[in-house]
């Protein structure tokens, strides 16, 4: 059968790791992490933590990145889970290698995004909260596939993981398993090399965190930008992955 190649799109900040230790946490599933990041920080020249060492330890040529992610899944499994930053697919790369894929998109309350994201860089645009670029990846994969693809609001789904990961399966027709609701916790040879500095709450984890309600409350100077997002955001989340019974 022909292998499930998986495409995650998330902006900073979600629950994006934690969702691929779920799916690596499955016997038949390889991931990937983050395979565009290094081409995005040489592309965009960008100063990121352990800058050089993403660099160096990935492939900056965006072409090669497509043609890996469309090639062999690794050891051969029949799913293959690709965590992405929606950021990191630059205008300039192109789209058409995205037909090989399925994709789901995974977002997150712009407010709440951005007020975890202020807190270390307090130097941020509309465009590094990643909603912007997430709705227009998504409406590039439905005209070109004519297929709607799976919405997870991050919010609802840490409610309830378990409703919301049988929906996804359902939904891309592959079998649910409890695997994906724990996990052992500590480092995985497939994160990549910038984990030390930004996975050390998802190393701690062995499942998804309990859900609380969070702060909304984004400052005056900050306001501008989420006017500029929450449109792309209504969009998505209108689109969003409501298990059975879930109506709101």
């Amino acid at each position: 059968m022909k292998p499930l190649r998986l495409a995650v799109w998330s902006g900073p900040r979600n629950i994006s790791t934690a969702m691929m230790r779920a799916w690596e946490n499955r016997s038949d599933c390889a991931v990937v992490d983050e395979p565009l990041y290094a081409h995005y920080l040489a592309y965009t020249g960008l100063d990121h933590p352990g800058r050089e060492e993403v660099i160096a330890s990935g492939e900056t040529d965006w072409r090669k990145v497509a043609a890996r992610l469309t090639g062999p899944v690794p050891e051969g499994k029949p799913i293959w889970y690709q965590k992405h930053m929606t950021h990191h697919l630059l205008p300039h790369i192109g789209r058409e290698w995205l037909a090989a894929l399925r994709h789901v998109f995974l977002i997150r309350d712009p407010r709440e995004v951005l007020l975890s994201y202020i807190r270390s860089r307090p130097n941020v645009t509309a465009d590094d909260i990643g909603v912007l670029q997430q709705l227009e990846i998504f409406e590039y994969v439905r005209e070109a596939s004519g297929i709607t693809p799976p919405v997870i609001d991050a919010g609802e789904f840490l409610q309830a993981p378990e409703s919301q990961l049988g929906a996804l399966c359902a939904e891309l027709g592959v079998d649910f398993t409890a695997r994906m609701l724990s996990w052992p916790p500590g480092p995985r040879a497939s994160d990549g090399v910038w984990a030390p500095y930004w996975y050390e709450a998802v190393e701690r984890s062995s499942g998804f965190e309990p859900y609380r309600e969070r702060d909304r409350n984004v400052p005056p100077p900050y306001q501008d930008i989420v006017a500029a997002v929450m449109p792309a955001f209504e969009s998505l989340y209108a689109r969003r992955l409501r298990p059975r019974g879930r109506t709101r």
